[in-house]
């Protein structure tokens, strides 16, 4: 008896690791959200991480998180932003690669804790008349403790969400940049 039930539990291990192994390497989350604000005010946001305060959906998550800044201060390429806060934003780096003023910034994301990890943000900006579609995604691999969290946990509603709360509270910043321009120029 006790040997069938070994056998048993042997068979569903061997079949977890294989629903496991696989499962898709690869993911991407994306969210898009439209601003009254022009490209150029919504890209200050995204391109200075010292702007993220105002609008990042993890500095709500821990007041007490602890930054560090380096790189070019007034933003663009080469700027970097280290954090380390509660266990609900953990520690890592963010390093702004790429910039193209109204249009993209790119981001190479590394994640220290709870999970170490390397994946790249993007942020797109797309004029639509007086406002901006801005675009903001993720990507990455998981490696095989990746897969099995993703097994169990919906990464995309997960990081999805706080994508959202983020773009929103952007929109928030950037509309109210952008009103006392968009009032003097009419």
């Amino acid at each position: 008896m006790l040997v069938k039930i070994l056998i048993g539990v042997a068979i569903l291990v061997v079949a977890l690791v294989v629903l496991i192994a696989t499962r898709p390497s690869d993911f991407r989350i994306v969210r898009t959200a439209t601003m009254a604000a022009p490209a150029p005010v919504v890209f200050e946001q995204v391109n200075d991480f010292q702007k993220w305060a105002a609008w990042s959906p993890w500095e709500k998550k821990d007041p007490a998180i602890r930054r560090t800044y380096g790189g070019p201060p007034e933003g663009g390429v080469g700027q970097t932003y280290a954090w380390a806060g509660n266990k609900e934003v953990g520690e890592g780096r963010m390093t702004l690669t790429e910039s193209r003023p109204s249009e993209l910034v790119r981001i190479k994301l590394e994640f220290f804790k709870p999970m170490a990890a390397t994946h790249h943000a993007e942020f797109t900006f797309e004029p639509k008349g007086e406002q901006t579609a801005v675009t903001w995604s993720m990507t990455g691999r998981n490696n095989f403790v990746g897969k099995a969290f993703c097994l169990f946990m919906d990464m995309d509603k997960m990081v999805g969400g706080d994508f959202e709360k983020g773009l929103a509270a952007m929109k928030t910043v950037a509309e109210s940049q952008a009103a006392p321009a968009q009032a003097a120029a009419h």
